[in-house]
């Protein structure tokens, strides 16, 4: 197992962490897979409170004499905090589930804005912090982030953090925080964990054919998942990448890769091979943005890079997990920024080098995205979590 230090507290984490959000089913398959990681050099778990039964079962794992071998880490909902007694209920609770006294690595988790920040600042969330880390009962605190790189920006610039992470992976390098945010928070001396490094398998079994080809005309025979798993640890400045292990087979394939993996360590024709990758995807993809956010601010809020990024998933994940997608990044927000609201000023248009006609392509995101079921959703989604 290849590791990488983290800059912050030196804490010498394996590169490759092991995501709880997918467990097995067979909890007795999970606690081999789990102890077999730990065997071979896994010391880095990421689970969730919201992630059903991931935190017990963990728990009930480590506590069979494994959790000093580990680094735990855990996240707190935003929108399941009203009021400051949340924060107790909640973190207690995953104490209790994971039957530790203190966690190594605590997010807010799916921090989508600077507002949902400061709402947490206003019901008292740094005199809470603090109050944990005085106790030892949280080691590192952090965030997790999905949407665009301005918001991500924002965020790592408003509070003293000391961990941060992104989705990333080859399809989403100027996408969401992308490599521009990657470079940004690791400049700021963040350790960066990665999630999503194969976009829940889409990356391995729902390219396009002739992606596969390319893979398998390769200088060197690899599978989908290593060569995307080498491109995200190419990078020196991930430290660890989430994998959410649910099979022997795939701990097996995950620890031998991670184990080989260095940063900075792509040649010629591994760079060429994703840049053939690349092409093959621009061809069936509807907008040509870049991700570089010149379009940005829209003056209406729009959040333009994103939305094109979640329609332009369609071709690759399907419309149902776009839609999602699209939901969870433009419209959970305290402030919503989907297409829709784009008043057609045109000033976008002015900064895109793509020369992208963005007003004609947000009608297009808004009638695709945004049909009669749009708003009853996001109005229930909303209101579930407020719930």
């Amino acid at each position: 197992m290849n590791y990488r230090v983290n800059p912050k507290n030196n804490d010498k984490l394996s590169i490759l962490g092991f995501g709880c959000m997918r467990f097995a089913k067979d909890e007795k398959e999970v606690e081999k897979q789990i102890i077999y990681a730990i065997e071979n050099g896994v010391n880095y778990f990421d689970t969730a409170y919201i992630y059903p039964n991931s935190e017990a079962i963990l728990g009930r794992v480590l506590a069979n004499g494994y959790r000093d071998r580990v680094k735990i880490a855990t996240k707190m909902p935003p929108y399941l905090i009203k009021k400051y007694e949340d924060l107790d209920k909640i973190f207690n609770t995953e104490l209790e589930r994971l039957q530790i006294d203190h966690i190594d690595y605590y997010f807010i988790h799916m921090l989508t804005d600077v507002n949902i920040w400061t709402r947490l600042v206003n019901i008292g969330i740094l005199k809470w912090i603090e109050e944990k880390k005085q106790k030892g009962q949280i080691i590192n605190i952090g965030f997790s982030y999905h949407g665009g790189k301005e918001e991500f920006i924002k965020l790592v610039d408003i509070y003293d953090w000391e961990f941060c992470m992104i989705q990333f992976n080859f399809l989403d390098e100027n996408n969401q925080a992308g490599i521009s945010g990657l470079k940004y928070a690791s400049s700021k001396g963040l350790p960066i964990m990665v999630m999503e490094p194969l976009r829940g398998g889409k990356l391995v079994t729902n390219l396009p054919k002739e992606v596969y080809k390319v893979w398998e005309n390769a200088y060197v025979k690899r599978s989908p998942a290593e060569w995307a798993f080498r491109w995200i640890w190419n990078h020196p400045e991930v430290t660890v990448v989430l994998s959410g292990m649910n099979s022997q087979e795939m701990v097996d394939e995950n620890i031998r890769v991670a184990s080989l993996s260095e940063a900075n360590s792509f040649n010629k024709n591994d760079f060429e091979l994703f840049d053939k990758v690349r092409k093959i995807l621009s061809e069936k993809i509807k907008v040509p943005c870049t991700g570089c956010s010149y379009c940005m601010p829209c003056p209406m809020g729009v959040d333009i890079p994103t939305c094109f990024s979640c329609y332009n998933d369609r071709e690759i994940e399907g419309k149902g997990s776009a839609f999602i997608k699209y939901i969870m990044q433009t419209s959970l927000k305290s402030k919503t920024h989907n297409a829709s609201l784009c008043s057609k000023c045109g000033k976008c248009e002015t900064h895109c080098p793509q020369n992208i006609e963005i007003r004609e392509e947000l009608i297009k995101v808004s009638k695709s995205m945004e049909k009669f079921y749009y708003k009853p959703i996001r109005f229930l989604i909303k209101r579930f979590m407020k719930l």
